[in-house]
């Protein structure tokens, strides 16, 4: 069995090595995790105990934590070798966990930016999927894309320790996670440009609670949770005091690229159900496939596929090797997330009736495809966030053009 962290001698045996993790990973997801989707779905003790034994699965096959540091228990891949394969496990929402590759932004995360505790208590067993972790930062009665007027608050005790109060919502996965790493404000007031930190709280802290689902679409996994002067211990803060947003930058950027590659396997999949369904189906005028407005649905979503997959990995080009890719990331984001859409209402179009249906993994498709569009940040931050710092280049008479 091959060892996915073990050193190669040049670019060819790595990339002959990560093909065939690749094939390896498409099978698992396809034979192991996408027939298990709807009891996956339903959440439930059902849920758990599928997910534990995909999990056993995965590590029997020398499959789990691929991209996750090699001295933590992972697979060592670094970010563009495992990109290729985030597309092919992506393209099931549960292939992540199922994978282990998870808690790639979390573990990245706080073996950065976490002090000596964080990492000894915590990393080795994220790694291994005895814990999990969730990040909460919007908060109900605030723009997600106006932090500095985050209202929950942290405040000093006498011992160095934090109390924690405040709201937040659309945390994924809050219900079940043992860890949440919490936005909230160690000094000034909402709207105050400075004094926002990040504090990782143990989510069986009392005080703690999850107030309620937040279905999204009908699907599940989001929640709103409440934080009532919950203690946390002085160690427990994420990066420097002040910092949260340089820290929080730097996890949305890796956070909204992972998503992109994923959203790529999920409208690959889409794009296969098509085919398959217009090659197949044949009726009174002939097989769909024959028909010119489905081979247009066919080229349509072809095309956008093909060129979105090349901005998303220049994204992960320059976040792998420490550049600034924020305007990478931008356009990659709103590409994938409109090209998701475009492809899965494509495939539902062509199978008619049945595309709406249980019948097929396309309703659900659809549903993350429009989600796509405001989670992470909406399309319309982006698209300004991504022109404000491309006419920066053309202001000033000595400004580049082109």
């Amino acid at each position: 069995m091959t060892d996915p962290g073990a050193a190669t001698t040049g670019p060819v045996q790595l990339d002959v090595r990560v093909a065939e993790l690749g094939e390896r990973v498409a099978r698992f997801v396809r034979d192991e995790v996408i027939p298990y989707e709807p009891a996956l779905d339903a959440g439930g003790r059902t849920a758990s105990a599928v997910q534990a034994e995909l999990r056993n699965r995965a590590r029997e096959e020398g499959l789990w934590a691929l991209p996750l540091p090699l001295e933590l228990g992972g697979g060592g891949l670094a970010l563009g070798a495992y990109a290729a394969l985030a597309e092919v496990e992506g393209s099931s929402d549960h292939g992540p966990a199922a994978l282990g590759s998870a808690p790639l932004l979390d573990v990245t995360m706080l073996a950065r930016h976490g002090g000596h505790r964080i990492r000894e208590a915590y990393l080795t067993r994220l790694v291994a999927g005895e814990i999990r972790t969730c990040y909460a930062m919007t908060e109900p009665d605030v723009p997600g894309t106006d932090p500095f007027r985050t209202a929950t608050r942290a405040e000093r005790r006498a011992d160095g320790s934090w109390s924690v109060s405040g709201r937040k919502w659309f945390t994924s996965g809050a219900a079940t996670a043992d860890l949440v790493t919490v936005l909230a404000r160690t000094s000034g007031a909402p709207g105050d440009r400075e004094g926002l930190s990040l504090l990782l709280v143990p989510t069986d802290s009392p005080g703690f609670r999850v107030v309620r689902e937040l279905p999204v679409f009908g699907a599940s996994g989001q929640y709103e949770i409440k934080l009532d002067r919950v203690a946390v211990p002085a160690d427990h803060l994420v990066g420097e005091p002040g910092q949260a947003l340089a820290v929080a930058g730097e996890r949305l950027q890796l956070g909204r690229t992972l998503r992109c590659l994923r959203w790529l396997g999920q409208a690959r999949r889409a794009f296969d159900l098509m085919c398959e369904r217009a090659a197949t189906r044949s009726g009174s005028r002939g097989r769909l496939a024959d028909h010119q407005l489905v081979q247009q649905h066919v080229f349509d979503a072809l095309l956008s596929l093909r060129t979105t997959r090349p901005l998303v990995h220049e994204a992960v080009a320059l976040i792998e090797s420490g550049q600034d890719a924020h305007v990478e990331v931008g356009l990659a984001k709103v590409a994938a997330a409109r090209m998701l859409q475009q492809v899965v209402d494509s495939a539902i179009q062509v199978h008619g009736a049945a595309g709406l249906g249980p019948d097929t993994p396309l309703p659900a498709l659809f549903r993350g495809g429009r989600a796509a569009r405001i989670l992470d940040g909406p399309d319309e931050l982006h698209i300004t966030s991504v022109a404000r710092r491309v006419l920066r280049g053309y202001e000033g008479p000595s400004a580049t053009r082109g």
